[in-house]
């Protein structure tokens, strides 16, 4: 039997913070996903902005596998559009997510999708030739977000 005695606010804490759960084949993958960025409930948030929130954490996750020679990109689903390298994410209330980057041929690009169809790939793309360090546009994303909102979004 579960001694755990729980508080009013710790009940509320936990109904405002979604679930998520996932496994993976490989017994040694990260197990630690992604998480609510922001105290914020669920129900106040705007769909563009709780999926923006939701694909910073997928991305830093996603990032968190790379080595040092890697950077984070989109593969288009569904399309022959390519693979863009993420330099920039945003979202436009109520309901639209935007990626800003390059594609592989180095031509600026952006996709603004909708909500509804939203479907992602996270990709690896070899950083670009005479790049020091890998961009980890997912802390940069995270830390943006932590100054807009004054929340503490470091993991």
């Amino acid at each position: 039997m579960d001694d755990d005695i729980r508080t009013s606010a710790e009940a509320a804490e936990d109904a405002a913070i979604p679930r998520r759960h996932d496994t993976h084949s490989d017994p040694n993958a990260p197990t630690d996903g992604p998480r609510a960025l922001t105290a914020k409930p669920v129900k106040a948030k705007s769909p563009a902005e709780w999926a923006y929130e939701r694909l910073i954490l997928y991305i830093q996750n996603f990032e968190k596998m790379l080595d040092a020679e890697h950077e984070v990109a989109i593969g288009f689903t569904g399309s022959d559009a390519g693979v863009m390298r993420i330099e920039g994410m945003g979202f436009f209330d109520p309901d639209i997510v935007t990626f800003y980057g390059t594609g592989t041929d180095g031509a600026r690009a952006q996709l603004v999708q909708h909500v509804s169809q939203l479907n992602v790939m996270l990709r690896a793309l070899p950083k670009p030739q005479g790049a020091k360090e890998p961009q980890r546009i997912g802390f940069r994303l995270a830390a943006d977000l932590e100054r807009e909102t004054g929340e503490d979004t470091a993991e």
